[in-house]
């Protein structure tokens, strides 16, 4: 990983740099052809292709003095600390450089080009150089100081770019641990009644059905375990532990429990928060077949509506008083939670009593599996 992170930052400075050397290149080019049209439409006579080849090279010089620049910055900054003193000296030391090495460059280029008077012998290097050392000295310093704010800019946005992708990861970080803890929530809740129904059963002496109860349980937890490090998994997987669990909770209610599942195929890709269902189902077993000494029906449904999923589950037990609907325990409110923090909002659960009985409603945004 380190490495891969190595080499996507060196590809990502190489890029940089070209486009700066492409920038002055670009530059020198418009300058020189400035120069050259300006000076010929008045009249002048120079070594035009000479005279246009010297003042882009002066700027080609930039691309090479740009990275040194960067470096200056990154190594000495010009912010308010202790080496605030020095880091200026070693800058007006480095302009200074800048300003020898570019007359120095352009120097040569002069002498060897002469573009200006090509009738006469160019000055000689020690007339020449610093007579164009005093002369750019102005132009250096403000094109080092405009390299010196873009550095400054750059590592702004860089910096700012690392803060908010560690934002994000903490964000992500953060949202992970709060939907384990209320994964963590619903599956010792789901055990604790299963034991109850267990002990319920050994009480009775109903031996055979404890003992199918202890292997449905099992057979749940191993079915959870391989779900227990995803966030989501496909409607077909939620749909098996949620078999599962109404297995174990047929050896209970016996004939009193009626299942209806009406689920498409297509719809069994579908990615949806793990372990969803069961709570819902579980709150539509406790306050609605179990209330009813003839027990009852419970339907779960899902249908594709307008970009999202939309997960049903119905029981004809009795009403819920209005007050309620927006509480419903540990196991309801922590579908509420794990859809706020999953898809904000466009996470929905829905309690809704209905002619006949209650409805619980939880629409998720359409992902398949592998997307």
């Amino acid at each position: 990983m380190r490495g891969m992170n190595r080499e996507k930052k060196a590809r990502s400075s190489g890029n940089k740099w070209s486009w700066f050397a492409l920038f002055w290149v670009a530059m020198g080019l418009i300058d020189g052809t400035n120069t050259v049209v300006l000076m010929r439409s008045q009249g002048m006579h120079h070594a035009w292709p000479e005279l246009f080849a010297s003042i882009a090279a002066r700027w080609t010089l930039w691309a090479f003095v740009t990275p040194a620049i960067f470096w200056m910055w990154q190594k000495y900054p010009l912010r308010w600390q202790k080496e605030f003193a020095g880091n200026w000296l070693r800058h007006v030391a480095a302009f200074l450089a800048v300003g020898a090495v570019g007359a120095a460059w352009t120097a040569i280029i002069e002498i060897w080009l002469n573009p200006w008077e090509p009738q006469k012998a160019p000055d000689p290097f020690t007339v020449m150089w610093p007579r164009l050392f005093f002369g750019q000295m102005l132009s250096v310093l403000l094109l080092y100081s405009a390299m010196v704010v873009v550095r400054w800019l750059l590592e702004s946005r860089e910096r700012i770019a690392r803060q908010e992708m560690e934002a994000a990861r903490l964000a992500e970080q953060l949202s992970k641990a709060q939907l384990s803890a209320l994964r963590q929530q619903i599956e010792p809740h789901f055990l604790f009644n299963t034991l109850n129904t267990v002990a319920a059963l050994v009480r009775e002496g109903k031996s055979g059905a404890a003992v199918d109860v202890i292997a449905g349980l099992s057979e749940l937890l191993r079915h959870a375990l391989k779900t227990s490090e995803r966030q989501q998994v496909a409607l077909g997987e939620e749909l098996e532990i949620l078999e599962k669990y109404l297995e174990i909770e047929k050896v209970r209610f016996a004939e009193r429990l009626t299942v209806h599942m009406e689920v498409p195929n297509e719809l069994r890709e579908a990615r949806v928060p793990s372990l969803i269902l069961q709570p819902i189902v579980e709150n539509a077993v406790k306050h609605g077949i179990s209330r009813r000494a003839a027990g009852g029906v419970i339907k779960i449904g899902a249908e594709r509506r307008n970009g999202s999923v939309r997960l049903s589950v119905f029981n004809d037990g009795p009403g819920f008083p209005k007050e309620w609907e927006r509480g419903g325990g540990i196991g309801l409110g922590n579908v509420r939670e794990r859809l706020a923090s999953l898809y904000g909002g466009n996470g929905e659960l829905r309690v809704e009593n209905e002619a006949g009985g209650v409805k619980v409603t939880v629409t998720v945004p359409v992902e398949n599996e592998g997307e």
